[in-house]
């Protein structure tokens, strides 16, 4: 049984950096669960628990959201988790390419948790990687989640 502090959900459209970011962050350990989605539609129909059919998933403790994906961009994703009653408490750490000031302005005025860009080059990647985990999945303290 996953631990309920240590179920994450990464919104990531790009295969490689879903890769380093789902390897780099199980070495926490096999208790951490990561659910994959790559697309905002997607991400949002796991977090309103629209399983079609099927038993949805618990709500995740932390949600890695990159701002470029499709269908519904990250800055959408963002305000409609922050605007739901039930959501709203999940930390959002925007993890994307963008610098630009619009993003981050955006990402911040919806309430984002964190906003982290992501490096170019590989070791610097893995290495955010792993802050993201130690911080989030071990160091920050958070509400205990009623799903």
């Amino acid at each position: 049984m996953v631990s309920d502090s240590r179920r994450v959900l990464l919104v990531e459209d790009n295969p490689a950096h879903a890769k380093l970011m789902m390897r780099t962050l199980r070495e926490f350990g096999e208790a951490l669960f990561i659910d994959h989605v790559t697309d905002g539609e997607a991400a949002l129909a796991y977090l309103c628990r629209d399983g079609k059919g099927q038993e949805p998933k618990p709500l995740p403790n932390l949600i890695l959201l990159d701002l470029r994906i499709p269908k519904f961009d990250g800055l959408t994703v963002l305000q409609r988790i922050k605007e739901d009653p039930q959501l709203k408490q999940i930390p959002v750490v925007i993890l994307t390419t963008s610098d630009a000031e619009a993003d981050v302005k955006g990402a911040t005025d919806r309430f984002a948790n964190s906003y982290l860009v992501k490096p170019i080059e590989y070791m610097q990647f893995a290495n955010l990687m792993r802050h993201i985990g130690t911080y989030w999945t071990e160091l920050n303290h958070a509400p205990r989640s009623n799903n």
